[in-house]
């Protein structure tokens, strides 16, 4: 699976950390046991029974290889072994695992890269061990066991573990201290070797990172036992809320709930905070999503996990007023977040001293550009994070409707069809000439020197099994459609399994087929998602009756015996949508969606020498649209064939007058394609629009 290259180098890793691994033996046997779940198998980072639901373990849900995320878990893990993995180990560009490998002076060197590269490490790591847990590669496993032996012989005797200021102790700069600079990305780094630490015991059994995770933890909870404003601030993309749950879920210490409880409580003693970093004001008095959407959507996510676990009812009402404010007027149709590359908060205050710098933020209201969106594929991920944790708290099925549209869309246009190339941003409109220069890349990479997004994408497409099904003693829902099967062990030791089969995305049929079940009354509920205007549900062939719930959910409830068939129907038509009046930038313009996909015009799909700013849509001719698979460098993708307009008038498209007199379009017919947002840019340099000009 890696290169020679590769494989030399982790040989001679390995080889010079065995005589520094004893001491380490002796320290895992008196950490925390992770408790019982009943299996092995159990997943051990996700919700716990408390929570009416049952944690879904990495192995419960096997994709078809060729189903429609079948194909990009494959991808992404060849993704991973041929681009990811050689950076993470290497050198040339940044620093990854060989910071950690200086930390534990098995060589010299400085720390190289930003300070969040640790966390971007536990995120790769988190990714294997995903992959490790459904395919069983011994490579993996090998690499898994290398990687995470430096991470421990790196970390301080007192738990402490970061490895800017671990190698900068070492090289003698007394400037650099522990937790000395809040922006410092010590938490988020922490917070991400929690969550990576509880997947990676759950797929390999193996303690080593685990107990890395334990000791970092404890360590945090001795200096923040009684936090006071001087540390207020180290919430800078707090990953280590969700991490600190997931470590209390892992081993079921409670000071590890209430460390993250005593960490949302610390924010409240901020002095001069700001919306870059949702603390001007308390988060329990917060009614709008403002500042860094990463550290929003992480915000967001963590306090919904720390809910769930607490219950605590104040939390709930910031959580859903801010759920409001991004899904009303804060989101991108493609369910991508953060709309500004830098914007000022409070806008358009008239107290000057008051305005402080916000980057890659949630604008205000309605400020959603298309060409110069930002929307980090990082946000999009923890929209999916946060949406996960609403359905938990609420069973409604429009927070699966909103994770499945940043998932679909957002996320996975984060990465190319092949997994090797990455977006740090992710446009509306791509143009041969930009209205500006930008920072980031228009096109995708295999390197990005702010490494954050690729192994976020990894750790995601390597877990969207997990997001598949909702699990309790009671009932299974069906949250996500695609050939799969689950299997999933109950408290009283019976079992569910179930067999899927649709070719979903592109189409909306589904059949389900029970191969086991409780033998008492047990509910199996059908997500209806909320673009669907018509679904029909038979059972063993007779059509059902039942009507979604309020919530999105259709409930069948019988005693289920091996063999029963569910068929289930989504219609699934081509629609055109319109934004908010407010939403200055598509006003006159619509956007194509079918099913949960989002549709731009790529100008690959054009003829030669068509600009994508000439074409229009006839919303009359889209019922003779139809739905074909690509091929090629986009096989298998759900491609609309499309009549399109396109205004073959001599009007001059060179006049630079910035207003100029209103000129007649000669609109032509033209056949054209549409392809999902999601798969735009796999064929080398286009341009590309979301929001298209519908002719009047």
């Amino acid at each position: 699976m890696h290169s020679i290259t590769s494989r030399i180098y982790l040989a001679c890793l390995f080889l010079s950390c065995l005589g520094a691994l004893s001491c380490l033996n002796t320290v895992a046997l008196s950490q925390d046991e992770p408790r019982s779940q009943g299996s092995s198998s159990q997943n051990i980072a996700t919700p716990s029974s408390r929570m009416g639901g049952h944690p879904l373990a990495l192995s419960s849900v096997q994709w078809n290889p060729s189903s429609f995320w079948g194909q990009r878990f494959d991808a992404m893990n060849r993704g991973v072994s041929q681009t990811m993995t050689p950076n993470m180990l290497g050198n040339d560009r940044s620093q990854f695992l060989e910071n950690f490998n200086i930390a534990a002076t098995l060589s010299d060197g400085r720390h190289r890269g930003p300070a969040w590269n640790d966390g971007d490490c536990y995120k790769w790591i988190e990714a294997l061990s995903a992959f490790y847990a459904q395919t069983k590669d011994p490579e993996l496993l090998d690499l898994l066991e290398m990687s995470t032996k430096v991470i421990a012989l790196a970390q301080r005797s007192d738990g402490y573990l970061h490895t800017p200021v671990l190698i900068a102790a070492r090289n003698l700069d007394t400037n650099v201290k522990s937790l000395g600079d809040p922006a410092n990305f010590e938490m988020y780094n922490m917070g991400h070797l929690m969550t990576a630490a509880c997947v990676h015991y759950e797929a390999t059994q193996q303690r080593t990172l685990l107990d890395v995770a334990i000791r970092a933890a404890d360590y945090l909870d001795q200096q923040f036992s009684k936090p006071d404003a001087s540390v207020a601030r180290h919430a800078i993309c707090p990953a280590h809320y969700m991490g600190a749950i997931d470590l209390y879920r892992a081993t079921g210490n409670p000071k590890y709930m209430e460390l993250c409880k005593r960490w949302m409580q610390m924010r409240d003693l901020v002095q001069g905070g700001g919306d870059d970093n949702q603390d001007r004001i308390p988060f329990l008095q917060q009614r709008q999503a403002v500042g860094h959407a990463v550290r929003a959507n992480y915000l967001y996510a963590g306090a919904a996990d720390l809910y769930l676990e607490t219950r605590q009812k104040e939390l709930l009402e910031p959580l859903l007023a801010c759920w409001q404010s991004v899904q009303q007027r804060k989101i991108y149709v493609t369910g991508g977040c953060g709309a500004l590359y830098d914007g000022a908060s409070p806008d358009g205050s008239d107290k000057q001293s008051t305005i402080m710098r916000i980057h890659q933020a949630y604008g205000r209201d309605f400020q959603l550009p298309n060409s110069t969106a930002h929307n980090e594929t990082c946000a999009a991920i923890g929209n999916v994070l946060w949406n996960q944790r609403m359905w938990w708290i609420t069973r409604e099925a429009k927070y699966v409707d909103a994770l499945e549209n940043s998932l679909y869309n957002a996320v996975l246009a984060g990465v190319s069809l092949d997994g090797q190339r990455f977006f740090y941003t992710n446009t509306l409109r791509q143009l041969d000439e930009m209205p500006t220069s930008l920072r980031w890349s228009r096109q995708r990479e295999a390197w990005i020197s702010c490494y954050c997004c690729p192994p976020n994408v990894a750790r995601t497409i390597a877990q969207v099994n997990r997001l598949a099904y909702s699990v309790d003693q009671k009932s299974t829902t069906v949250l996500l459609y695609g050939s799969n099967r689950l299997t999933q062990r109950l408290d009283d030791d019976s079992t569910i399994e179930l067999e899927q089969t649709s070719d979903y995305p592109l189409s909306g049929s589904i059949q389900l087929k029970v191969v086991q079940a409780p033998k008492n009354a047990y509910t199996i509920g059908l997500r209806v998602p909320g673009w669907c205007p018509k679904a029909s549900i038979k059972v063993n062939g007779e059509l059902q009756k039942t009507q979604p719930a309020t919530e999105g959910i259709v409930p069948l409830t019988r005693s289920w015996k091996a063999g029963d068939a569910i068929d289930l129907q989504l219609e699934m038509p081509i629609e055109l949508l319109e934004a908010h009046p407010l939403v200055e930038e598509c006003r006159g313009q619509v956007a194509v969606r079918r099913g949960p996909l989002i549709y731009c015009v790529e100008s690959t799909d054009l003829p030669e020498k068509s600009s994508i700013q000439r074409v229009a849509i006839d919303a009359n001719s889209i019922g003779s649209w139809k739905v074909e698979l690509g091929s090629d460098e986009v096989a298998d993708v759900p491609l609309l064939t499309a009549t399109l307009l396109v205004d073959a008038s001599n009007n001059s498209t060179s006049d630079d007058s910035l207003y100029r007199p209103l000129t007649s379009k000669n609109y032509v017919k033209l056949s054209a394609r549409l392809i999902p947002y999601y798969a735009w840019g796999n064929r080398g340099k286009s341009e590309m629009t979301v929001w298209i000009p519908k002719k009047p």
